[in-house]
């Protein structure tokens, strides 16, 4: 079952179980945590800068048509805005530089500018006519072509496994599919950006509704996500049938060393969903249905 979006919004420490007295282990999985949740903070992030700058280059042009004979004629005020305008545009550009330098030395960072960019390439070239082409636009159709001349032509069923943005095409595909071809149609999703990011920035196309419409046309549906992941999430849908989510998954799944795990585990995150026991037993539930 889906977490709850309060104990989402939790602190992080109180999502983190200690099984033993390792406060360095502790310590790293609720800063794992800690990490994850930034993307939430985005939209905040975002309209809060967005309404600084509405505020001061309205406050800008209102001070600058002030009435003769006020005190200061705005021009004083104006100018002020002005100068803090330039000098915001100024820290803007050294930021924007600062973040490339970091993501070209920095993996991590490097990473986190890559799901940018895979999100904004994901749609028409008309939406960032300077980068690459959409590869949706040839990957989405072949997917879906592919699906449909094997289901037809065999009678068979096919379960579609898609990690992190590779399970934003699997679903798109599958929205291109005939409704027959879609009921024989299993999706195992792990790490995935579909409500997250896409349903919270492009509403209209992956908002409530379409994944909604989605879980019922599809024959089964099973997501898996971590508290850990800063791009996936889980992906709440109403209406009947089985649930879709499974997680918030343990991570690391094995706290401390056993006989079967003699080394610490690693805090995974966003990758190596497959080496995680709940990816197959979720795959052979699926498989089975």
């Amino acid at each position: 079952m889906a977490a709850p979006a309060a104990a989402r919004r939790a602190h992080p420490a109180a999502r983190v179980r200690v099984p033993g007295p390792d406060r360095a282990r502790t310590r790293s999985i609720t800063r794992a945590i800690a990490r994850a949740r930034i993307l939430d903070s985005a939209p905040w992030l975002t309209v809060t800068a967005a309404l600084a700058l509405l505020l001061l280059d309205s406050a800008a042009v209102l001070s600058g048509h002030l009435p003769d004979g006020t005190p200061g004629q705005g021009s004083g005020i104006a100018h002020t805005l002005q100068e803090v305008g330039s000098w915001m545009a100024a820290l803007g550009l050294l930021f924007l530089l600062d973040r490339g330098r970091t993501a070209y030395r920095d993996p991590s960072s490097r990473s986190a500018v890559g799901v940018l960019w895979d999100a904004g390439t994901f749609w028409p070239r008309a939406a960032h006519p300077f980068a690459p082409p959409c590869y949706a636009e040839r990957a989405v159709p072949d997917l879906a072509w592919r699906i449909a001349t094997w289901v037809e032509s065999t009678d068979g069923r096919v379960l579609i496994s898609g990690h992190s943005q590779g399970s934003v095409p699997a679903a798109a595909a599958v929205w291109q599919l005939p409704s027959p071809v879609r009921r024989r149609i299993a999706l195992l999703t792990y790490g995935s950006p579909l409500e997250r990011i896409y349903g919270r920035w492009f509403p209209a196309y992956f908002g409530p509704g379409a994944l909604d419409a989605l879980h019922r046309e599809v024959d089964c549906w099973g997501n898996l996500w971590r508290l850990t992941d800063p791009v996936g999430g889980p992906v709440r849908v109403s209406g009947g049938g089985p649930a879709v989510d499974r997680g918030p998954l343990p991570d690391p799944f094995v706290y401390g060393r056993t006989r079967e795990h003699p080394l610490p585990r690693p805090v995974l995150g966003h990758g190596d969903y497959r080496s995680d026991p709940a990816f197959s037993e979720e795959r052979a539930a699926l498989a089975e249905r």
